[in-house]
């Protein structure tokens, strides 16, 4: 049986444009279309697609709001198309914060080398979200990114920001306190990719003021969105996050966002590294790749890191993994039922790389644990 699929977007043209893509491939449907929130909110009550794609700036009613009343109501999952800007980038992750599981750039050729490769790859995302569940949410309101009073670095361990963690859990959490392996490291590692802001996010606002080590975070995004990524972690986090620059030394306390469109490695000069920001090989399908960043940790930090990588599509950080393995570090695993998209975790587990795989709302309690005070 055929994906069903909702299209809901303004312009007429779009809408006929995202259908055709999408009926194209014979295991994918579009059921209906809607041009604004308010008409998909009645359509996905009334017709169940199995997924819905959401423009975000719509007359009547906008996107975000749109996919807080569904999640609400009737929880389906939705593919947002986003505008490659800093302001479509914030929409975006007050989207995903309300509900969605993954987004898109309404500019195909942003993403894609051509229409062949675009096309493949809507199609593809449709696909991957339609086999997640989604649970009802409370309607909440807008996102206290722009409202939360973030202290100074240097007051950070006295004041408690607030923190409006997202609500991706898995239903059952698992019982029992985490067992620390006893080994010691000098810096956390993680990559992500579909589901990734909300899965980052879950696990950086937890994080406590103070932690003892440096946090790198490789998130597959376009260039656009990771600066105001960065902004919303480092505003809703007890400790600091910046997007990660060229020549910046890691330090305690720090968690560095690999800039969208460029590569981030890792040179072992100083107490715990130096970041290198480079422009890579046009050849790599993901810039940044976790692969890359991960094989330089197993160059310049062999057994003293903390690596793990969270739900996304395809099997990025796989090999970089291995690397990491093969010099001892430790290897984590996000598990299955809390995954928007297990196949990035699932290349791992299978490669048999990963020590545990664990739930999402159990990492933030198994970091600290694992690394301790030292």
């Amino acid at each position: 049986m055929a994906i069903k699929v909702l299209v809901v977007d303004d312009s007429s043209f779009f809408r006929r444009r995202v259908s055709e893509i999408i009926n194209a491939d014979p295991s994918l449907e579009v059921i209906d279309t809607a041009k604004n929130g308010r008409e998909a909110i009645d359509m996905v009550a009334r017709l169940k697609p199995d997924v819905v794609t959401m423009d975000i700036e719509m007359p009547v009613m906008d996107g975000i709001t749109a996919v807080r009343e569904i999640m609400a109501k009737s929880p389906t999952p939705v593919l947002m198309f986003s505008s490659l800007t800093h302001e479509g980038a914030k929409a975006t992750l007050d989207a995903l914060e309300a509900g969605a599981l993954d987004f898109i750039p309404k500019k195909f050729e942003d993403i894609a080398r051509d229409r062949e490769e675009a096309v493949s790859l809507l199609q593809q995302r449709v696909k991957a979200i339609a086999r997640r569940r989604v649970s009802a949410r409370r309607s909440a309101s807008p996102s206290v990114t722009n409202t939360v009073a973030r202290p100074s670095p240097t007051a950070r361990s006295a004041v408690k920001p607030a923190v409006n963690a997202p609500a991706a859990q898995p239903k059952e959490r698992v019982t029992g306190r985490f067992k620390p392996s006893g080994k010691r490291y000098k810096l956390v590692a993680i990559g992500t990719s579909t589901g990734g802001p909300v899965a980052l996010q879950t696990i950086l606002t937890q994080i406590p003021a103070g932690f003892s080590k440096p946090i790198l975070l490789v998130q597959h995004m376009p260039a656009t969105f990771t600066a105001a990524f960065a902004q919303r972690l480092n505003s809703l986090s007890r400790i600091n996050v910046k997007q990660a620059e060229d020549g910046d030394e890691l330090r305690p306390g720090w968690a560095y966002l690999a800039p969208g469109g460029k590569q981030m490695l890792v040179e072992g000069r100083g107490s715990y590294g130096r970041l290198r920001v480079i422009e890579g090989n046009d050849k790599v399908n993901y810039k940044p790749c976790v692969d890359i960043t991960f094989a330089s940790l197993a160059k310049s930090h062999q057994s003293n890191v903390l690596a793990m990588i969270l739900t996304g599509m395809g099997a990025d950080g796989r090999d970089g993994a291995r690397l990491l393995k093969e010099q001892g570090s430790t290897i984590w695993a996000q598990d299955e039922a809390s995954c928007v998209v297990y196949g990035m975790p699932q290349a791992v587990a299978c490669a048999g790389l990963a020590s545990e795989q664990l739930p999402l709302d159990r990492f933030c309690e198994a970091i600290v644990a694992e690394i301790g005070n030292g």
